[in-house]
Parts: structure tokens; sequence; C-alpha cells
């Protein structure tokens, strides 16, 4: 019987993604079919709901406005083109709506306002609700909370010490305390990374020592392979191979075995043979539709076709946890703060950074 563990070390994780891959795969598929069933995957859509100009200048982002991308902007979406999307998403199989803000951090307005209606209008549709909107404070994750949010989603993205080497807008440390500060609620967490950025076995391991060392564990975990695009810092990075990507799930599902690890960004170059192994090794959860943000993903019929191939199904919403329920605006026992937090700025420079914001200048001029 496995134990679920916070005191998780980088020398055990790194002997864990090391073993031979044979032993490896034997061992996270033991663990999974202990935990969960192996023939349900969750089917999640993912939703730009504010797209482009982003402050921040994290190194694989396309949304970052320092960076020359060609992504076509757009400002919020209103709550019933969020609606439309979500019941689309539903008819086609997914159980969850993940809405995405190209946001530093939550500020209290209309704007959020209007998130929170979002929120409320897919929780009644039967459907979980997630967001990843950048940093938050504690009362605005009680509001999220209040509105039905099911899960807030802010990656590590790597390791602590690798970091410094993709974002200098924003510590390491803000991640954290969002987390923490969503804990403080009913919300369900998701956070977890990017494989192939450039980093190290040992980096991968110290962010998955982060995450599981939480307490409780996040309850979700995605795993992305990093799209490498144009314009970007990241844009030369060469893809990382299947085998990384499985030996990554099969890992994180061994360290955090109740927790439901997602094959994220990356699947378009990942043949059916090589997600079937990822879902062996442990996966459980996807993104579908043909666009992850802004980068792409396969088309939500192809993942169908997949899945009826391999006898999985998709799994039901508040299977794992229990629906939560929705207070209308008027009843809130939470109110705007007007809130301005002093999030992190490191103040250090990333030259591969640079050198991309420099480019995109030149590209503007011309």
């Amino acid at each position: 019987m496995s134990v679920i563990r916070n005191n998780w070390t980088k020398k055990e994780i790194l002997e864990i993604y090391n073993k031979p891959l044979m032993e490896l795969l034997y061992e996270a598929a033991t663990v999974h079919r202990e935990f969960h069933d192996p023939n349900t995957v969750q089917v999640s859509t993912l939703l730009s709901i504010k797209t482009g100009g982003c402050p921040e200048d994290c190194g694989y982002c396309p949304q970052a406005a320092r960076y020359h991308t060609d992504i076509e902007g757009n400002d919020l979406m209103s709550v019933q083109q969020v609606k439309a999307q979500a019941l689309r998403a539903k008819s086609s199989g997914s159980s969850r709506v993940c809405m995405g803000a190209a946001w530093r951090n939550v500020k209290d307005g209309p704007e959020f306002d209007q998130v929170l209606e979002m929120v409320r209008t897919i929780n009644k549709l039967d459907m979980e609700v997630c967001c990843t909107l950048g940093m938050v404070t504690e009362n605005q994750a009680k509001r999220l909370a209040e509105a039905g949010l099911y899960a807030y989603n802010h990656n590590l993205d790597t390791s602590e010490e690798y970091y410094k080497e993709v974002i200098s807008t924003r510590g390491y440390e803000d991640r954290l305390e969002t987390i923490e500060n969503v804990r403080k609620t009913n919300v369900t967490v998701c956070s977890g990374g990017i494989i192939g950025m450039g980093e190290s076995a040992e980096d991968r391991a110290g962010m998955l020592v982060a995450l599981a060392t939480l307490s409780p564990q996040p309850e979700s975990v995605p795993i992305n392979a990093l799209v490498a695009v144009e314009g970007t810092p990241m844009e030369d990075e060469k893809p990382v191979e299947i085998w990384e990507m499985i030996r990554m799930v099969a890992t994180t599902r061994i360290v955090m075995p109740e927790t439901q690890v997602r094959l994220s960004a990356g699947r378009t170059e990942m043949s059916r043979e090589g997600q079937a192994m990822c879902f062996f090794a442990g996966a459980n959860s996807i993104f579908a539709g043909d666009k992850l943000l802004t980068t792409p993903n396969p088309d939500v019929n192809e993942d169908m076709e997949m899945f009826k191939m391999l006898g999985l199904n998709p799994q039901k919403p508040f299977t794992k946890i229990s629906q939560p329920k929705t207070v209308e605006a008027e009843d809130s026992a939470y109110e705007s703060l007007g809130e301005k937090p002093k999030w992190t700025r490191p103040g250090h420079t990333i030259e591969r950074n640079e050198l991309a914001k420099e480019k995109s200048k030149l590209a503007t001029k011309e």
C-alpha cells in the first residue's frame, strides 16, 4: 500500500526518475491502479478569456507583450461568449473549463467582477471551473471560491533554482504564496510545470520536490512539454523526447499518488503510442480542443478516437470532490478591497529574454 509522503528529497526523486524505464513504468502503473481507475481520464477545455499583452517576461510565453510573436490579442471575453464556449466543450465530452487571462495578477474591479460571473455561469452548467489569472490575494481567492470555483491553476514552471533563468519579473515565492492563498479556501490546487526549457533532470526533480512537499499535495499537476514559439526567448529549444515525458509523468505519479497528472502542452508532437505510454505511466487528465491558450492542440475528435482505441472513458465532473455552491454577487460575504499587493520584482536580467525583447523592437520598426 502506497503512502502519501510530503518529505520527498531531490535525491530520492532523481533516483526514481533515472530508474530503468521498464521498472519505472511498472512501479508507476502499480501506484496508478492503487489510487485511480486506469481506464478513466479527466478531460478539460482551456479557454483564453483575455489574450496577449502580458507584462511578464516568461521566456516560454508568446503572450508576453515584450516579444514579437504575431499573437492576436483580445480584450476580456463577455460572460455570454464564455458560456457558449463552455456549452460547446461540454457537448464534446469535457467535464472542466479552465479560463486563462494574460494577467500578472488579479486586480479588483469590473474585469474581476466579470470573471466571477463567468465562474458562476459555468458552475451552474454542472461543469468544474478552473481559473489561471496570475497571482491572487487571500480575499480574491475567497471571492472566487464563493462564486463556485473548483480549481485554481498556478504553475511553478520549474525548480526554484532554474526559475531565475526563465522569468525575471516575479519571484518563486509569489507562486507559492498564491497557492497558499488558494489553500485558505475550499478551491482545489492545480500546479505543475514545463519540461524542455533547457533545464536539467535535477531541475525537474526540484520542481517535483516543491510540489510533492506541499501539504496537501496539489489535486492536479499538469506536465507540459515546451512548445517553442518563434519570437520567444526559447524559440530554438529542441522538442523533448517522448521518453522524457514518460519519465516525468511516471515520476510524478509515484511521488504524488492521489494527484491527477495532466498530459498538457506538446501533445501535437506525440504519437498515439507515446500518449498511451503516458496514460499507462499514470497520466489521467488531458486538455481537449484545437488550442491551448495560443499553442496548437490535437482536435477533440482525434482525442475521442484515441480514447475509443485505448478503451478510455472521460471522467464525469465532480468525481473527486463535490460540486461547490455558487453564491450570487448580491449575497456575497466578501467585497472588493481594492488591494494593491506588492508582488516581488526580483530585478535581475536574463540574457536570452533581453535579446528577444530587442529583436521584437527591431521587428516592430520594420
